[in-house]
């Protein structure tokens, strides 16, 4: 009788992992919100062209990137999941145009409450501080 039940847990087990798998899933990790944020990062993370956003120092912890302005983190075309809830902690400039020489960003939404900037193929630790948008411009910092 414990034989039957067990191999009944086993065969139970089996399914609901194939299952997972089959629809994408893992048992282990949870999918990020989508295709600009990535858990767990680091700089070498942040493809180049990219202005990439951390919640740890050092660019670590989860990073949000845009290879574009976003007037609003939290509900333009790339959505960062933690701006609302965690601050940024470290930002790259990973921008390869030579139109722009560093990303401005803000507290606010629609680029108000400037914060700061990073100069183009610079990177560092600049909070915590929750921001919601950033644009690419040419100019110091």
């Amino acid at each position: 009788m414990k034989l039957q039940t067990a191999i009944r847990s086993t065969v139970a087990i089996v399914v609901l992992l194939f299952g997972l798998l089959v629809a994408g899933g893992s048992p282990a990790t949870a999918a990020p919100s989508g295709p600009s944020q990535v858990a767990a990062a680091s700089y070498a993370d942040c493809p180049s062209g990219n202005v990439c956003f951390y919640t740890g120092n050092g660019g670590t912890g989860s990073m949000c990137r845009w290879s574009d302005a976003d007037p609003d983190w939290s509900a333009g075309s790339v959505r960062c999941s933690w701006a609302q809830t965690q601050p940024a902690r470290s930002v790259y400039n990973h921008g390869q145009s030579t139109a722009y020489t560093a990303v401005a960003f803000y507290i606010g939404r629609n680029y108000t409450s400037y914060n700061g900037c990073m100069g183009r193929g610079w990177m560092g630790d600049i909070g915590p501080v929750f921001l919601l948008s950033h644009r690419w411009y040419n100019g110091a910092c």
